[in-house]
């Protein structure tokens, strides 16, 4: 099953035309998100059959691996098809114990630029996200230095991640914002006022964890209900719940699996009705 539906599709920016259901690069790598994956082989395959169903984003960051999943996509999809997104992130590190530490330094920020386009294989990121806002940086700082990356045209599209409405009211009044991308899905909508910004501004809302790595707690028993009617996953509905939940939401499910990657497609192709949408909601 392959994406097919053009009307199902969101413009980043308001020009860059993607299929709303894309791919997310982070398990393209090894265990706890560092290192290579086992079998880069199959790794390579998931990327070449995402292409190949009609994912047209994919989603990735320098600091999964660190620099692994990046490095993959640049190797498997170069050079890359006309219509393909390649979204990456960059202002979170990785230290020897494998937290996540924000660094938003303009001047680190635009070396981790300069990385990513050598790993990606381009000489311009379709969508660049700061990745998280640094408590020691002056976020305006981090977002005047993509903008200014923009301008240079190392970046078409500028995107923030893990934001609140505040901060992307703060970046909105210095450069355009295509998207924003917070964790969200039908068990856990923390960020429910930064969608409704997005869906009044028109930007492109990125869902990460959109299955919530399979723990959807209290709505479990619904989606059973709703995915038995359907012959279809608790997995599945997830996704269709979130596609159906706003015209903005560019789900980006994850996998290391072409089998795990193609049930997430045809997770697009569920028409839920409004009762089962209440259910959910």
């Amino acid at each position: 099953m392959a994406l097919e539906n053009e009307s199902d599709t969101f413009d980043i920016g308001g020009e860059t035309t993607v299929h709303r259901l894309g791919f997310g690069a982070m398990r393209l790598t090894g265990e706890n998100i560092i290192g290579r994956p086992d079998d880069e082989a199959e790794a390579r395959r998931v990327l070449h059959e995402a292409v190949s169903l009609g994912v047209d984003l994919i989603d990735t960051a320098d600091s999964y691996g660190p620099c692994v999943s990046e490095r993959l996509v640049g190797e498997a999809l170069h050079p890359y098809p006309d219509k393909l997104v390649v979204a990456t992130k960059g202002g979170l590190l990785r230290n020897d114990d494998g937290n996540w530490i924000p660094n938003g330094d303009p001047d680190y920020l635009r070396n981790a630029i300069m990385g990513s386009l050598d790993r990606l294989r381009t000489d311009s990121i379709g969508l660049y996200q700061h990745h998280r806002p640094d408590p020691d940086v002056a976020f305006e700082d981090s977002v005047h230095a993509l903008a200014e990356l923009k301008d240079e045209g190392k970046i078409e599209h500028v995107g923030l991640s893990n934001v609140d409405v505040e901060q992307l009211d703060a970046a909105r009044d210095i450069v355009e914002i295509a998207t924003v991308q917070n964790r969200y899905n039908v068990a856990d909508r923390e960020h429910e006022d930064v969608l409704e910004a997005c869906e009044d501004a028109g930007i492109g809302f990125i869902p990460w964890s959109p299955i919530g790595a399979g723990d959807l707690g209290d709505e479990a028993d619904a989606l059973d209900e709703v995915a038995e009617a359907h012959d279809a996953s608790r997995r599945q509905i997830a996704l269709a719940w979130l596609l159906h939940h706003s015209p903005v939401m560019l789900p980006i499910p994850g996998t290391s699996s072409v089998e795990h990657l193609r049930s997430n497609v045809e997770a697009s192709t569920i028409d839920l009705s409004d009762d089962e949408l209440a259910t959910l909601d």
